[in-house]
């Protein structure tokens, strides 16, 4: 299992576990638990990401800067936020510069993140991708 799909399955099953009701349309998909434990059906074309995100900080009581901080995100979700995971992540998500862990790779990672989820049914606010 990539990072991508990590990180996409701990916040899509982060709304099965909290028995968000799914949407009536679109196709049903399967979600799993951080630790890839299958979950329950979870319409993947609802799936409020900033909400999800913003509770499970909540309920962390950690002050982590997930909206714009990949490290931070990846923090939240509990997933290791090491270099050679976000290397991993960037060659995922097509990343073509300097794997250096820079703020440029870190700030695009976070944004390629957000438009990848996105592109799998999660609602993401235009802060978060543009």
């Amino acid at each position: 299992m990539g990072i991508f799909s990590k990180i996409k399955d701990a916040i899509f099953g982060r709304k099965a576990k909290a028995n968000v009701p799914p949407s009536t349309s679109g196709f049903p998909g399967k979600a799993s638990s951080p630790t890839g434990t299958p979950m329950q059906d979870v319409q993947t074309d609802d799936v409020d990401v900033e909400a999800i995100l913003a509770a499970e900080a909540e309920s962390k009581g950690q002050d982590l800067n997930w909206r714009t901080s990949i490290v931070d995100l990846m923090k939240l979700l509990d997933i290791d936020s090491s270099l050679s995971n976000r290397k991993v992540l960037a060659q995922e998500l097509g990343y073509t510069g300097d794997l250096d862990g820079s703020a440029e790779m870190n700030m695009w990672l976070h944004k390629a993140t957000m438009r990848e989820l996105e592109k799998n049914g999660g609602r993401v606010p235009a802060e978060m991708i543009d």
